[in-house]
Parts: structure tokens; sequence; C-alpha cells
């Protein structure tokens, strides 16, 4: 059994994965808001019920063999929101990395940052490069954290750097190719998702991932994030399984 494969401790009757695993897997998760007002409770209560359904679904992302997960932490557009509710996430962020951090580095978990630094409070900033830096030589599964996250930004951002290039007479324009921006993109080096999962019945991407989503599957379930855990993943991966992926080709089957 090779590390993706491996189970962890205590789980010997977990249910089996289907086939046609998914490399890379993204979630957009959503709904935490919506379950909270639901059952009369601050919208806080419902972001932290949200850290717990993280904390069991990267178990078993973990368990069942994905080799690669992006989570929609928090958008470069959630700064809009109350001071109160912006306060309460990034109180969630550091207590999140603080508790689980270790635990990651021990599943062999390796920790990569999505999205913009600038700007960011210090205390914030230190602790994403804490969580970048202990695990960078982990190899079973890479978790990706699409913070302070915008997809549009992102595009731009690499545009720049390559014009940047051509004017300082480092790069023929012929030269830029789709290859060249996504080298030039915040999750550079990681496969593109073969599978983007949003919870809570929304169906749009809310700018997040457009590029690297042009072949992506996209799963949408109606299971608010709160609520979401093995069984869920394994539906949305069951939903996968029964794709057939073209990337612009024809079907295999029908030549459709």
């Amino acid at each position: 059994m090779t590390d993706r494969q491996e189970a962890e401790p205590g789980q010997p009757d977990a249910p089996a994965a289907p086939g046609g695993l998914p490399r890379h897997v993204a979630i957009i998760m959503d709904g935490n808001g919506r379950w909270a007002t639901a059952r009369g409770l601050p919208r806080v209560e419902g972001h932290r019920r949200g850290v717990e359904a993280l904390r069991r679904t990267l178990k078993a992302a973990r368990e069942i063999g994905i080799e690669i997960v992006t989570i929609y932490s928090f958008s470069s557009e959630n700064w809009s929101r109350p001071l109160a509710e912006v306060s309460a996430l990034m109180g969630l962020l550091k207590r999140f990395i603080r508790n689980d951090l270790a635990e990651l580095h021990e599943a062999g978990v390796r920790v990569r940052i999505a999205g913009d630094r600038h700007d960011l409070a210090p205390d914030i900033a230190r602790l994403l490069v804490e969580a970048e830096a202990l695990t960078a030589g982990n190899r079973r599964q890479t978790l990706v954290v699409a913070f302070n996250y915008g997809s549009r930004q992102e595009i731009a951002n690499a545009a720049r750097a390559l014009a940047e290039e051509v004017a300082a007479g480092r790069r023929d324009p012929a030269s830029i190719t789709p290859e060249a921006i996504a080298g030039r993109l915040s999750t550079s080096g990681i496969p593109d998702p073969d599978l983007i999962i949003r919870t809570s019945g929304e169906e749009r991407l809310s700018n997040f991932m457009l590029w690297q989503a042009a072949y992506s599957e996209l799963v949408f379930q109606p299971i608010l994030w709160p609520d979401y855990g093995r069984e869920a993943l394994l539906e949305a991966l069951a939903e996968y399984g029964r794709r057939e992926r073209r990337f612009g080709g024809l079907a295999t089957a029908t030549g459709g």
C-alpha cells in the first residue's frame, strides 16, 4: 500500500473510495453563515463548526488517497464583511494553524498558501510562512490554502509580471504562452484541480481558480459546509467517477 493509499490508524472499516480518484480536489466551503442563521446562532458559530468540518474532510481525503486538496479559506472580497466577522475568521485561522499544523505535519501533509500576501497583518503573515516552512519536506499530501485569494487579481498579477519582463527586454512577447502565465500564478507548480466541489447549493465559482478550472469537473452539493464530512466527499467523488473528461477532445465511446 503506497503513502497515497494508506489509511489513518484506527479506520479499518472506512468505506471504500470510488475508482478513478482525482489527483487534485479543490473545495469552496460555503454555507457557514446560513447554517448558523437556520439554528438561531451567531455567524461566527457557523464558521467555528466549519473548521470542524474542514478537519473531518481533510482527514477523510488523506484516508481515501487524494493527493492534493485546495480549500478556499478566505477570498480577497471577504474583507468587505463586517469587521467583527472578519476578526472572528482571522482568529479561527490562527487557531487552526496553531492547533492543527503539528497534526498535519505528523501526517505528512505539505501546506502551500495561494493568494496575495501584501499588507497582511504581521501575525497572520508569520503564521502562513511558518506553516509552509515547517511542512515543506512532506510528501504524503499537499494542502493548498487559498487565503486572501482572488482569481482575477491573480491572473492580472501574472500578466503584469510578464509585461514587466517584456518591458525590461528579458522576454519576447511571442513567448507569452498559457504555460508562462500558469507559471506566474500563486499555484505555480501545482497541477490544476481535477474536481472542484462547492457546498450549500450555490452553483458558481466566485472568483476561485478561474484559470486553473478550465477543464475541472464541477460538483455542486446542497449540503451546508458545517455538515460536510467523509460521506459527502465520497458522494462528490462518486459523481466525478461517473464523468468522462474530454479536455476539449471527443468522447471515447460515442465520438460526440
